[in-house]
């Protein structure tokens, strides 16, 4: 792989990281939060939904406009609305505030959640796609890996307030990327054809393709259960099993760190024994571990060592299944790539929102309710898979 193969990867990599990073920065800063805000923990939740909630419906808008505009044009535009916003979070005096410019902040950050995949369909295919799609994930693991630790030293220096000031720092770093080493990746010609009517076109034809839905739900229940536990792991870990702010850090960057780790190898399994196989067999392997985990956990072996290995061999399952089943469910949409790309991150925020909101009525402080919300998660995607891409996968051999 050229130089220029990981410059692309890192460049895409960052800035689809932006967003996510205002995530797991504040992660450790949530239950100071809810106290200097004089919130409890439920509402103080909102203010992680509130993100999700316009991260995913935000989604929707960019990939047309993408398309419309080219990669870039978007991509300022929604990466300088995060800015803003970001400094509205840090200047908040109450929940309401918070809750209200997270909300903006998501919408700002959806832009590199769904641009940089749109920009890796314009350039590659296949497993090239599949490894660059890795790579791109490798770069995005600083989110979950260095965030989370980044936020609890800037915590304890400048309180909450300072993970704001530094994700807003984070924007106007990736404005510099994007204007002075990003290329545009789709043409004038290929926008011209592009526009609201084609926009709807495009997303009659997306929900009717039952293939490019059957995976986005897979790649979306995946996504769930990784923030079933990203929305309660602060409290369960801090406020249940003790830990201090840089302690959760360290055992939330654990997860993340294999989870990514084992996503390099889509690449190389994917040219071996076909992408679809390398899916189906990390679905099942995720879905073992995590409802094994949940058995477990309820029978009252629910020590936190116990929880971390099972999250650790789970996730990293997981980091096969995301890159696959976004590369598969591009792979036939090309021309509406931007437009694909925008609908398969609504969905996936969208589930991931009900799976969080289901999962935060059944809490009640202690990790097995969040262990019974992951396996839930990782067995409906096991289902799905044998139900639909099992099945075709059967057809097509026995064709």
């Amino acid at each position: 792989m050229t130089a220029s193969f990981f410059r692309i990867a890192l460049i895409l990599g960052l800035l689809s990281a932006i967003g996510p990073f205002a995530i797991d920065m504040y992660l450790p800063a949530l239950p100071s939060i809810g106290q200097d805000l004089h919130a409890d923990n439920n509402v103080t939740q909102l203010t992680l939904l509130a993100f999700f909630i316009s991260f995913a419906l935000a989604q929707l808008v960019y990939g047309p406009l993408s398309d419309m505009w080219g990669r870039k044009l978007p991509l300022y535009l929604g990466i300088g609305l995060f800015a803003v916003a970001s400094i509205g979070c840090a200047l908040a005096t109450n929940i309401e505030t918070l809750i209200a410019f997270r909300f903006v902040q998501g919408i700002g950050g959806a832009a590199g959640m769904v641009i940089p995949r749109a920009i890796v369909r314009d350039m590659h295919t296949g497993v090239q796609a599949a490894r660059l799609m890795s790579l791109l994930m490798l770069v995005f693991s600083i989110s979950p890996i260095l965030a989370p630790l980044t936020g609890s030293a800037v915590i304890e220096f400048y309180g909450w307030r300072g993970v704001f000031w530094a994700v807003t720092i984070a924007a106007f770093i990736g404005l510099v990327l994007l204007a002075t080493q990003l290329e545009e990746t789709r043409s004038v010609n290929e926008r011209s054809g592009s526009g609201l009517k084609s926009a709807m076109a495009a997303y009659r034809l997306l929900l009717t393709d039952r293939h490019f839905l059957t995976l986005t739900f897979i790649g979306g229940l995946g996504i769930s259960s990784f923030l079933v536990y990203l929305a309660n792991s602060p409290f369960v870990l801090i406020q249940h099993y003790g830990l201090t702010p840089t302690q959760y850090s360290f055992a939330f960057s654990i997860n993340a760190v294999s989870f990514f780790a084992v996503s390099q190898a889509t690449g190389w399994l994917g040219e071996r024994f076909g992408l679809v196989r390398v899916m189906r067999i990390a679905v099942s392997a995720y879905a073992l571990a995590m409802v094994v985990m949940a058995v477990v956990m309820a029978s009252g072996f629910n020590q936190l060592p116990v929880l971390a290995s099972f999250l650790f061999i789970g996730y990293g399952f997981l980091g096969l299944v995301i890159p696959t089943s976004a590369v598969l469910a591009l792979e036939d949409h090309g021309e509406i790539a931007g437009t694909a790309s925008s609908l398969m991150g609504t969905l996936h925020f969208v589930i991931a929102a009900v799976a969080m909101v289901i999962s935060s009525l059944f809490f009640d402080g202690t990790a097995v309710p969040m262990a019974a919300g992951i396996a839930l998660c990782a067995f409906a995607a096991f289902v799905l898979t044998q139900a639909t891409i099992g099945r075709r996968a059967a057809v097509a051999a026995a064709e």
